[in-house]
């Protein structure tokens, strides 16, 4: 066991509890709970959403794909940062103009239907989840590394604290969890990328011929396909994180965590910047480990290459930054997993309990207790599901939560918004076709079949050849949103998109006459 490692996880378990125990003093209102009663400004949400976006994917599972895939990697990181440009210009402000706590509200503001809110849950939660799984698979890893505690006893530790955060903190804690931890891996990640290019002398030409040399790939590591041989494989990835960021729940809901949607657009831009920088530095943890700790030790650690980052700040700083990185790293997932635990509860108290099972007519007692019970619930599953998938890369898994994302979210968002004929029939079937069908493929591809025992979680020939989804799925859930309102006898008012359309770009609650 590396002592100063367990000590300084214990320092970040121990702020974050404190951070907790002031937040439960604060959170006695559903909206302090779900949104943090509205408070944040710009800079802090910014942060916040950063917080929750640089999760152990990004942190853990980018860095070990690029330095055992090369340049297929890095597709990972183009991918994510693409996505705010959809986030900033498409999504924010409506969706901040139209919601109040979770995204079933902003398309209620429209549709106002039980189905269509009940549907709208059902794919958060799932989301929430498949999400999570990669952060949880990312904990364990890291902390069977570090203190030599078996894979399931450091999912269940890191799934209780999770829940706590959630369960007593609510949103306020949840926040500054996340503003604390996006400050701490900045620091982090800054540190080992600069130790990393001084060890090439700050030349990137040099960098980059000297990892030719460094990885089993040789000089196929700077070229694409080394992971994704079939380009459609390639194209679908991209699609998925590019379209996927707008539809994740736990995203979403950050933006009714500010007073309006001018805040919420700058607390976009806020993110944008520090996860630009951020995913720019991948490069040097993804290089650096395949220069400097080896391909083979990398896999020794963790097939899917999972723990590269931490094996590079031990070789490169030490026990000292090799536990302050692994702490940070800790940190990042509890922050991540919070907010998801907080999106799937906040879509079963609030849009399926409240709405549809009490219609409407729950105390804010009740809506408070339905969600921390929700809470319990949503992190026994994941932890659960998370067991089974210790052997995937987290960064490979969170890919397809985006797919899942993108295909049943954001078609409903963007013709809610832009498309007057839509309806609730259309709205419905939207969301199921992309829902079902992204986790049917996902569920017949190689993620999950392979004829080579332990490769995947079966053994098998995968029906659907493709490892992500996207390019099939993410075209259904449009697809079955269009075909759904064309066979639909079901008008809906066109005053009634007026008036949503004036609102979502101005928050004026009328059009004009």
């Amino acid at each position: 066991m590396n002592v100063l490692a367990f000590l300084l996880f214990l320092a970040i378990v121990a702020l974050t509890l404190i951070i907790t125990y002031f937040a439960s003093k604060k959170t006695k209102t559903t909206s302090e709970f779900y949104t943090a009663g509205g408070g944040l400004t710009g800079w802090q949400n910014g942060l916040a959403i950063a917080g929750d976006y640089m999760s152990a994917a990004s942190f853990l599972g980018i860095a070990g794909m690029i330095a055992l895939s090369g340049f297929d990697g890095f597709f990972y990181s183009i991918g994510f940062l693409v996505a705010y440009l959809v986030v900033l210009y498409i999504v924010a402000e409506p969706l901040r103009n139209l919601g109040k706590y979770t995204m079933a509200d902003m398309i209620a503001a429209r549709f106002d239907d039980k189905k269509v809110r009940g549907v709208a849950a059902l794919n958060t939660i799932s989301i929430s989840i498949f999400y999570m799984i990669a952060q949880l698979v990312g904990a364990g890893g890291l902390i069977k590394l570090l203190l030599g505690i078996d894979y399931v006893y450091s999912v269940l530790i890191v799934g209780t604290l999770m829940t706590i955060y959630v369960v007593f903190g609510g949103m306020t804690a949840t926040s500054w969890v996340q503003i604390i931890k996006a400050v701490l891996l900045m620091v982090g990640t800054f540190i080992i990328s600069a130790i990393v290019f001084a060890k090439f002398d700050f030349n990137v030409v040099k960098m980059f011929n000297e990892v030719k040399t460094a990885t089993p790939l040789g000089e196929a590591f700077l070229n694409p396909g080394n992971k994704f041989k079939d380009p459609l494989d390639t194209i679908s990835l991209n699609l998925a994180l590019v379209l996927g960021t707008a539809g994740l729940p736990h995203i979403l809901i950050r933006f009714f965590t500010v007073k309006d949607a001018p805040t919420a657009r700058k607390s976009v831009v806020y993110a944008t910047w520090i996860i630009g920088l951020f995913y720019v530095m991948t490069i040097f943890l993804g290089f650096g480990a395949a220069a400097f700790v080896g391909y083979d030790k990398i896999v020794e650690a963790n097939p899917a290459g999972n723990m590269a980052a931490p094996l590079l700040a031990e070789v490169l700083g030490g026990d000292f930054l090799f536990a302050f990185v692994s702490a940070v790293a800790f940190a990042t997932i509890l922050a991540v997993v919070a907010g998801l635990v907080l999106s799937a509860a906040s879509a079963f108290a609030h849009d399926f309990y409240s709405h549809i099972v009490r219609r409407g007519q729950a105390t804010e007692k009740e809506q408070m207790l339905a969600a921390r019970w929700a809470s319990i619930g949503v992190a026994v599953l994941s932890i659960l599901l998370a067991l089974f998938a210790q052997k995937m890369n987290v960064a490979f898994l969170v890919a397809l939560a985006f797919a899942v994302a993108a295909s049943a979210n954001l078609p409903i968002i963007l013709l809610t918004i832009f498309w007057r004929r839509f309806n609730t029939t259309g709205a419905v079937t939207g969301m199921l076709v992309g829902l079902l069908s992204s986790l049917l493929l996902v569920a017949l591809s190689p993620n999950v079949w392979s004829p080579q025992a332990g490769a995947a979680i079966l053994v098998g020939e995968p029906l659907f050849k493709l490892a992500n989804p996207g390019i099939v799925s993410i075209p259904l859930g449009f697809i079955g949103a269009i075909v759904g309102t064309l066979v639909s006898s079901k008008r809906e008012d066109d005053k009634k998109f007026d008036e949503i359309l004036v609102k979502a770009n101005t928050a004026i609650k009328e059009a004009a006459n």
